[in-house]
């Protein structure tokens, strides 16, 4: 999984990934890459188990994605996006798979990022510098691909300022579970990503080594997976 993953953009928007699978074929996936010249499209998503089973659904959605072997679809609408998606992976009593994925579009000249989600965690944009920084949610209602052929998907939008970060990232990244029972929790990851930007020392690999140690593990139980987009 980790050789069909993309490598780090450094310009004109630096993205940095860490991706850790709890087993040695991860469910998780992500990618990004320029639509054209001005849009650049970035998504993460999380199959739902772990092995084998849940690596082929998301290399399967990772070709089909870069390739843009879907139809008649416009790619730099993330609903739409979605929505194809959601045609294509139905679930089945053969395949019990289904998967949650935040997908994004961002449009350079403008400054304006459009998204949409399907069950998957908010991405997070942090604006504002040092102890003005500000962290916000961005997610839309909509089930997870491949449960419902009805479901639908809604895109939302939001300006970014050139220095803002965006994290994307799994499940697997805040669900670590706790000494005495119950898991250390979005909330808390949100606040620690929030802290280290108003610090001014937001690394990737910071925040890894962070969660590490709270997990007292180098083997995590679920996917790592995460994703910091600096807009530039």
């Amino acid at each position: 999984m980790c050789s069909l993953l993309p490598e780090s953009l450094i310009e004109p928007v630096k993205i940095e990934s860490q991706f850790i699978p709890s087993r040695k074929l991860g469910g998780d996936c992500f990618d990004y890459y320029w639509l054209d010249e001005n849009y650049l499209a970035v998504y993460l998503l999380d199959v739902a188990g772990h092995g084998l089973r849940a690596a082929l659904p998301s290399v399967s959605v990772l070709n089909l994605l870069r390739s843009k072997a879907i139809p008649n679809i416009n790619y730099h609408q993330p609903s739409d996006v979605l929505r194809a998606l959601n045609n294509t992976y139905q679930m089945t009593y053969q395949n019990d798979k289904y998967f949650t994925i935040w997908y994004g579009v961002y449009n350079r000249s403008q400054g304006q990022l459009v998204y949409a989600s399907a069950g998957h965690p908010p991405a997070i944009l942090i604006s504002g510098d040092g102890q003005l920084a500000q962290a916000n949610k961005l997610k839309t209602p909509g089930m997870p691909i491949g449960m419902f052929p009805e479901a639908t998907y809604i895109d939302d939008s939001c300006v970014v300022e050139k220095s803002n970060s965006l994290y994307i990232f799994s499940d697997g990244v805040y669900e670590i579970p706790q000494p005495g029972g119950g898991i250390w929790g979005i909330d808390n990851f949100i606040n620690l990503i929030l802290e280290y930007n108003q610090h001014g020392f937001c690394h990737l690999d910071k925040v890894l080594d962070y969660v590490r140690e709270l997990n007292g593990s180098n083997v995590f139980s679920d996917d790592f997976s995460l994703l910091k987009v600096v807009f530039g």
